[in-house]
């Protein structure tokens, strides 16, 4: 196989994995559904990651011409991008919660009060947040001019998001196999690989800029 590809797939996963978070993402899911029947959380789990797809493909698709309409550069947004996703993965390794992988805390007072939860906050900001977005498309743009690598993006994104829906499912197992300490383990882990990647995204992205020719 094409190593691009496979280095393609490979960050696609990782960076996907840390800005979704399907372990944070089942956490909350079990405790807002905690009162509701197997039923309707299935229902609910099975409506929020069809229109969270959705979402994702949708700026997979469009992220390209919403750049160029906007009149931003490449450069510009693996630099700004990089930033982004260094936040998150900061917050990741310090187990703080972010509003661009998760709920705020306003959210979840506003959800606990809803009776279906599938749009909101499950579909956005839980899978489908502003980190997941920002992640796609800044993907999409760095694989842009090859097809190939996009479709392998798109790929990577639906099959994060098939093992968040199957973490959905077994939510309240999960919770109780890995318990709080385990879950902050592997968002640790994620955060300081999500890290890495958005520093070599702005480094990337600064180098393409042309702002150290003159250095």
């Amino acid at each position: 196989m094409d190593p691009a590809i496979i280095e393609t797939a490979t960050v696609a996963m990782a960076t996907f994995f840390a800005t979704i978070g399907p372990l944070d993402v089942a956490a909350v899911y079990a405790g807002l559904t905690a009162t509701e029947t197997p039923k309707r959380r299935r229902s609910m789990a099975i409506r929020g990651t069809l229109i969270a797809t959705g979402i994702l493909v949708l700026f997979a698709l469009v992220g390209e011409f919403l750049l160029i309409g906007l009149g931003i550069s490449l450069a510009a947004l693996r630099t700004g991008g990089g930033i982004l996703l260094l936040l998150i993965g900061i917050d990741m390794v310090f187990a703080r919660s972010s509003g661009s992988t998760s709920t705020t805390e306003e959210e979840e007072i506003e959800a606990m009060g809803k009776r279906d939860i599938a749009v909101f906050p499950l579909a956005t900001p839980l899978i489908a947040g502003p980190g997941a977005m920002g992640a796609v498309i800044l993907l999409m743009a760095n694989s842009e001019g090859n097809l190939i690598l996009q479709a392998t993006v798109v790929a990577s994104l639906l099959a994060i998001i098939l093992l968040t829906f199957v973490m959905l499912l077994l939510a309240s197992r999960i919770q109780q196999l890995f318990g709080v300490t385990g879950m902050h383990v592997v968002t640790r882990i994620f955060g300081v690989l999500l890290s890495a990647l958005a520093v070599q995204f702005i480094f990337d992205g600064i180098a393409q800029s042309g702002l150290l020719l003159g250095s």
